[in-house]
């Protein structure tokens, strides 16, 4: 009973540390959210490639590199070759609007140092994504759902 106890108390203190943790991280990343949206700028840029690739293989300046955690160093993100006027720059780009960048198009985007927030395509139509293909266990849930009643039929 004593083990069960003590136990208990150790995941008890543990999940109150993580909440604490928790809030401070909070705090911190709605500081940066803020400094990202006063600095904040529309710039017209060509896009020439998107990729996820290691910060260290991005060709980001080396201030970037020594700023970055350790631990983000080989983690992939979302990197943007761009040419901004007469140069080209390589630009992480917000994860939530990756996915929507177009590619060899002009376009308006709303940059922060060197990190895209939104973009707007400028010149030509914008393509719409290509539709994943489903796999075999989606199409065979999908058709057994239809059956069942659980979904509308086509």
């Amino acid at each position: 009973m004593k083990v069960f106890l003590i136990v208990l108390l150790i995941i008890v203190i543990f999940f109150i540390i993580l909440y604490f943790l928790g809030k401070k991280a909070q705090k911190k990343q709605a500081e940066q959210q803020a400094m990202l949206e006063q600095s904040k700028q529309t710039v017209s840029m060509l896009i020439i490639d998107k990729k996820r690739m290691k910060l260290k293989d991005a060709g980001l300046p080396s201030v970037v590199m020594e700023q970055a955690p350790k631990l983000m160093r080989n983690s992939k993100l979302p990197i943007i070759k761009a040419k901004v006027g007469p140069q080209i720059m390589s630009l992480i780009c917000d994860e939530k609007i990756f996915d929507t960048v177009p590619v060899k198009k002009e376009v308006k985007a709303v940059v922060s140092g060197i990190y895209v927030l939104g973009v707007k395509g400028l010149h030509g139509k914008n393509e719409p994504l290509p539709v994943k293909k489903k796999s075999r266990f989606k199409r065979a849930l999908e058709a057994a759902q239809e059956k069942a009643g659980a979904k509308p039929i086509k």
